[in-house]
């Protein structure tokens, strides 16, 4: 994997190479790189006097450099079953959310998947890449106030230096789901750089199986994800309707890039072995949660290897769409099953403290009304 980044914003988004590049210029030995980057990304040190084994002059030169935290906690919210969201505020006192789930035992399907660690409870934590998003999708609440900036891939990679430090005693930071606020892709070069250092060995070390990324549908960036790293990348389509008219009322990025294109990119996407593209799908009561809207489903993914994660749409302010009751969710999987589909429902985490899947939105925002909700029923 070898893509190319843009120019990094600040210290914490160095690799080691730009470190000794810029040591070098300050007369330090080259071995000096990989210590500053394991204190940064591995120990998660963001204080230059904490770095013990770093001479006093380069201590005061990265100092003197900016490296500081990008971030702070600017409050917590622990949900009765675990789920702890964090409001975290940058430098321009603007805010996102992230989520830490930790991941239980009852079969229900894991944004990630894979194998069970040997020690402590596995804990996902969906991260954001963009301050608000622009994509406007109608069942989602980060896009209400519509899009602000994007984020930095320093802002991007220190939500999992703060998450790994917040998860209970005997858990494990395990995965990690680009699912927050935002459009990854949107961000493209931020996240590529910030993907970069989340899999460098000397830094945060997660496996390429470990990290998913979710999109609404930017086919070209899609497209160039896969080229860039060689699709390692776990990659999650957010799809919702099996048909262009239904879609682009709920997805306007669909008027753009509609099915047939996104379709045409996933069977691109360059997938290792034994792995599959996730396709979520967000059951709205009355508008895409019928059998013959199941059947649809299995049509348009038919050939391809991919598993569908259902998502009973859950509660939006100033929104009245909805889910959908449970027996209609049940008739919904088991249509895709019978099909031949790998299909599992999302189980609902962290919405007693707003924290589940669509709920994650701009504090302190006005609602930008950007589309009107379709029609349901």
């Amino acid at each position: 994997m070898s893509p190319e980044l843009p120019a990094p914003q600040g210290p914490i988004e160095r690799l080691p190479e730009e470190w000794e590049a810029l040591l070098s210029s300050w007369g330090e030995p080259k071995f000096r790189a990989k210590q500053v980057f394991g204190w940064i990304h591995g120990k998660g040190v963001l204080d230059p006097e904490q770095m013990t084994n770093l001479p006093k002059r380069l201590r005061a030169k990265l100092a003197e450099e900016g490296l500081t935290p990008p971030l702070e906690v600017a409050s917590e919210h622990l949900s009765e079953d675990g789920t702890r969201k964090l409001l975290l505020r940058m430098h321009d006192g603007r805010t996102v959310e992230s989520v830490l789930i930790p991941q239980g035992s009852s079969g229900a399907e894991d944004p990630i998947g894979g194998e069970e660690p040997e020690d402590g409870r596995p804990v996902t934590q969906c991260i954001s890449s963009q301050v608000g998003c622009a994509m406007a999708c109608v069942f989602c609440a980060s896009g209400m106030a519509g899009l602000k900036r994007n984020m930095t891939a320093g802002e991007i990679v220190a939500q999992l230096l703060l998450g790994r430090d917040r998860v209970a005693e005997g858990d494990r930071l395990r995965n990690v789901v680009l699912m927050g606020m935002g459009e990854p892709l949107h961000n493209y070069g931020a996240v590529a750089r910030a993907l970069t250092l989340m899999f460098h060995p000397d830094g945060l070390g997660f496996g390429t199986r470990r990290v998913t990324l979710s999109t609404s549908g930017l086919v070209p960036e899609i497209d160039k994800l896969g080229a860039d790293f060689d699709g390692k990348v776990q990659l999650a389509i957010s799809l919702h309707v099996p048909d262009d008219e239904r879609r682009s009322a709920l997805m306007p990025i669909n008027r753009k890039y509609p099915l047939g294109a996104l379709m045409e990119a996933v069977r691109r996407y360059p997938l290792p072995p034994r792995r599959r593209i996730t396709i979520e799908y967000t059951l709205v009561a009355g508008y895409n949660d019928d059998l013959d809207d199941a059947g649809r489903l299995a049509k348009l993914l038919e050939g391809l290897r991919v598993k569908v994660n259902l998502i009973p749409m859950n509660p939006v302010p100033d929104n009245p769409l909805g889910p959908p009751p449970w027996d209609v969710v049940e008739a919904f999987h088991d249509r895709l099953w019978d099909a031949g589909v790998p299909t599992f429902v999302r189980r609902r985490k962290g919405d007693d403290i707003a924290a589940a899947c669509g709920q994650l939105a701009l504090a302190g925002e006005k609602k930008k009304v950007r589309v009107p909700l379709p029609t349901v029923g």
